[in-house]
């Protein structure tokens, strides 16, 4: 028999962050988190860390031995990760110059977890049969850890050095421009350029996630712990989203204006963003891009554009964002998406394997989580999976915060070079 849904309701007037300060003080673990009144799920599982060129196989293999068949309404119930922006040289077949300390996809297994709904009320769900023997057990355990007063945990200071840029703004600038070159040669349409700031030092990726929910939040928020490395993110973007009976569907974004605290600027600067020749340009190669790749795993002419270049509002920009959706192929799932799509375009440009070989001479270094997707692939064949941008990585030597933007023959250099480091400035204020 295949198990089902289980539910075990815990009650009302819970927080998020204090249940995952109280459950998950250290060692793998994750947070999904939809902003200020949606859905948060937080829990644990086992590692599953796929060898290099074998991470497709080892994601169907494992989502094969959870699946169930009732749909489990977009519950995160199966494998909660990472996949890294390296696992190109696997979905694309060519070759990576470089990779580096991450590997190329990192998740856990997960039959359990707590499920915290905008208005306080919590619940435990699981799968399984019945609520018997070791399930039984969590259940109650869970449920004994929660019930008495908040253990919300101290917020503990970082012990942070200077940020190191990989790029000085003269070499960003200058790649700029090799980038506008190559476009100008029939090389590329478009380029998304990116660098990284690296911050040494000691960091508590809770303490992190605070200050980015706090600054930035967004429906695509998380916190996931696997293995000494953590991504904290605040990302405005969804690479993929397929439900349980195939649809899927992609929302990149391409087209940015800071928000503006003064109102009439704020919407000048929307308008602004709605109006630019560039940023529509950019868009609409990306979207073109991205109905490609889905084509590859969709059904003949089910692959549309729902919504095209329409604005969302975050705490510090406008963006341009646009969904694409289709239906897959009778006997195709979620990974044969990923295998179609991953890359995201938004993050590398058009056409996709020339514009990675070019980024790839220009940037001189592997973007490892960043620019890839977060997020999960359920056991009901769905998937939710965020792209790893405004996203800090974790680690034992200290953080880093991935950042770039999309060049095209019209883009202005100066102008990519701060709108790159804009997106930055919130995270990096975050590890202060």
């Amino acid at each position: 028999m295949r198990p089902r849904l289980l539910r075990h309701p815990l009650g009302d007037g819970f927080d998020a962050r204090e249940l995952f300060a109280a459950l998950h003080p250290e060692g793998d673990a994750f947070w999904l988190d939809s902003g200020p009144g949606g859905r948060a799920f937080l829990g644990t599982g086992e590692r599953l860390i796929p060898a290099t060129g074998e991470v497709l196989a080892g994601l169907r293999d494992a989502l094969a031995a959870m699946r169930v068949e009732e749909p489990l309404g977009a519950v995160p119930l199966g494998l909660v990760g990472w996949l890294g922006y390296e696992l190109r040289g696997e979905t694309c077949g060519m070759p990576v110059r470089e990779r580096g300390p991450h590997p190329d996809a990192a998740f856990l297994r997960v039959d359990r977890l707590v499920a915290v709904e905008g208005d306080g009320s919590a619940s435990l769900l699981a799968l399984g049969e019945s609520w018997d023997g070791e399930l039984r057990e969590w259940r109650d355990r869970t449920a004994r850890r929660v019930s008495g007063p908040p253990r919300a945990g101290v917020s503990k200071p970082a012990a942070r050095g200077p940020v190191r840029w990989h790029d000085t703004p003269e070499r960003y600038l200058a790649n700029v421009v090799a980038c506008q070159a190559a476009i100008r040669e029939g090389e590329a349409y478009q380029l998304c350029l990116t660098t990284e700031a690296r911050v040494p030092g000691a960091f508590d990726p809770l303490t992190v996630f605070d200050a980015v929910r706090a600054s930035s939040a967004t429906h695509h928020g998380g916190l996931v712990r696997i293995g000494g490395t953590a991504l904290v993110s605040a990302s405005p973007e969804r690479f993929l989203e397929v439900t349980p009976d195939g649809v899927v569907r992609t929302s990149p974004i391409k087209g940015t204006r800071p928000r503006d605290p003064r109102p009439d600027e704020d919407a000048r600067l929307r308008g602004e963003l709605v109006a630019s020749e560039k940023e529509r340009a950019e868009n609409l190669m990306i979207v073109d891009l991205m109905r490609n790749d889905l084509s590859r795993v969709c059904e003949v002419g089910s692959v549309a554009v729902t919504r095209l270049l329409e604005v969302e509002s975050y705490a510090h920009v406008h963006q341009l964002v646009s969904t694409i959706e289709g239906r897959l192929g009778a006997g195709l799932g979620a990974v044969d998406a990923v295998a179609a799509c991953f890359p995201a375009g938004s993050m590398t440009g058009a056409p996709k394997r020339r514009a990675m070989e070019l980024l790839d001479a220009l940037e001189h270094r592997p973007r490892g989580p960043y620019a890839g997707a977060f997020g999960y692939l359920g056991a009901d064949g769905s998937a939710d999976l965020a792209m790893t941008i405004r996203t800090v990585v974790i680690d034992a030597e200290g953080a880093s915060v991935g950042t770039g933007g999309g060049i095209t023959a019209l883009s202005d250099p100066d102008a990519e070079l701060a709108e790159a480091r804009l997106k930055a400035a919130a995270l990096l204020a975050a590890l202060a």
